[in-house]
């Protein structure tokens, strides 16, 4: 701390150790809540983001201010699309109300993004086809279950054994968009090279058991 500081009595706290308490206590809003762990990376992302853009200062000595300096700026400067905004302005409100406890007035000097939302590209099969011709292994299965199943990326990082259900041709995607669990279909094209790679996993983990690695 600077003598200046001492001086003063400014007892304020380091952003480094500022932040470590503060996403304790974010985590801990969120998950009583149920909110998804998606929805937790994204809005510590928007809360160090804004931290960071006003200089690393802690949240709680800011306000309606420095959030709408912070808002306008990724509507001029870095010209987000609208929904990028709101979901800054979401994590923002989520944490001076919840986490912080303070209520912010009115936002009303925001200037709103105003870029649209674009629409994804969707391949075609033929695409597809060509695309997985050029994946091999464990990446191409992944692939294959991204198009097939409609798995988001992390979804299908996260899948595990018990959420295939070969017999009904189901797969259970937990904790997904929203928190939300749901049923996508297993299609059958995908059977026989995902119980292949199972089989495989299985005679991996049987042998590392007999050598003393399990």
């Amino acid at each position: 701390m600077s003598d200046r500081s001492e001086a003063t009595g400014n007892s304020r706290v380091s952003p480094d150790s500022g932040q470590k308490r503060l996403i304790d206590r974010l985590r801990g809003a969120i998950r009583s809540r149920g909110y998804s762990r998606r929805t937790e990376k994204t809005y510590w992302y928007w809360i160090r983001y804004f931290i960071h853009f006003h200089g690393k200062r802690h949240p709680a000595e800011m306000g309606a201010a420095e959030v709408t300096a912070f808002l306008s700026w990724l509507a001029t400067e870095r010209n987000v699309a609208a929904a990028t905004q709101n979901q800054a302005l979401s994590a923002l409100l989520f944490l001076y109300k919840h986490v912080l406890g303070q209520d912010l007035p009115w936002l009303g000097e925001v200037v709103h993004a105003k870029r649209p939302v674009r629409l994804p590209v969707v391949l075609t099969e033929g695409e597809v086809a060509r695309l997985l011709d050029h994946v091999e292994g464990g990446a191409r299965l992944m692939v294959a279950l991204l198009y097939g199943a409609g798995l988001r990326q992390a979804e299908c990082l996260a899948l595990r054994v018990k959420d295939v259900d070969f017999t009904y041709r189901q797969i259970l995607v937990r904790d997904g968009k929203g928190g939300r669990d749901r049923v996508t279909m297993l299609p059958e094209n995908i059977l026989q090279p995902l119980q292949a790679h199972l089989g495989n996993v299985r005679a991996l983990h049987r042998r590392d058991l007999a050598e003393g690695y399990g």
